[in-house]
């Protein structure tokens, strides 16, 4: 009877495992490609502008400071205090947001997530991917729904760079529920598409960033680890060569 219940248990557990498993498999599978880059330093000061502009009236980025990302993105301190701190806080402090919690508690029901660890939690695709997703939806309270994250609780920040996105709903499924097949564009936004897209990288690539700030001299210092290890293995060989030279 104990192996019995042992084996049900490890068959469950097995089942639970492949449905999360083709869960999110499809949902990577859903995901389109970034391409944000670090190494971009134009990118980043761009998405730094966007992310201020359209999102940190929301969300806290409280893992990063101005003054930090103004030394990494080659910033000065008066263009980050003029053009990038909406929050009115001090240089040498994070970067927060001004909604209170008050403020949020009606329009969202809670506070707003923080975004400084979101990149290493979910992915740039996913951001990219979340970005570009959004469509109205009058049956949502926020009056907007989003594919890659259905029911969301957020209106799309980016509606007018991007335009109005309307959801095409395929073949209602066995239970009678319809899903969204393809989204349309309805009405044009600020951007094209190609610009949007170059918009949402940005924003991706900057918080790619924002989540791991050192990573930006953790690859300038990669090069020079690279050239010291090619200059010690070629020293190392060159003595090996010299301390066998007379063995026969």
């Amino acid at each position: 009877m104990t192996k019995t219940i042992s084996r049900i248990g490890a068959a469950a557990v097995l089942a639970i495992g492949m449905l999360a498993g083709n869960a999110f498999a499809n949902e990577e599978g859903n995901l389109q490609q970034s391409g944000a880059r670090l190494d971009d330093r134009a990118s980043l000061q761009r998405g730094a502008m966007l992310y201020m502009n359209y999102c940190s009236g929301c969300h806290s980025l409280k893992y990063l400071r101005y003054s930090r990302m103004a030394e990494d993105l080659g910033l000065s301190e008066d263009e980050v205090m003029q053009n990038l701190n909406l929050s009115g806080a001090k240089f040498g402090e994070t970067i927060g947001t001004a909604m209170t919690p008050e403020q949020a508690q009606p329009a969202f029901g809670k506070m707003p997530p923080d975004l400084s660890l979101i990149a290493r939690v979910r992915g740039n695709d996913w951001i990219y991917t979340y970005l570009k997703s959004f469509y109205l939806d009058e049956s949502r309270p926020v009056g907007w729904n989003n594919t890659l994250f259905p029911n969301v609780s957020m209106p799309n920040p980016l509606w007018e760079l991007q335009g109005l996105q309307h959801a095409e709903m395929g073949k209602a499924d066995a239970a009678g529920e319809a899903h969204v097949e393809r989204l349309k564009l309805t009405q044009p936004g600020a951007q094209d598409a190609a610009a949007f897209d170059q918009s949402v990288r940005d924003i991706t690539a900057f918080l790619e960033y924002a989540g791991e700030p050192a990573s930006l001299k953790r690859q300038g210092m990669g090069v020079w680890v690279v050239l010291f290890l090619a200059a010690f293995t070629l020293l190392a060989y060159m003595l090996k060569k010299e301390y066998w030279r007379d063995v026969h």
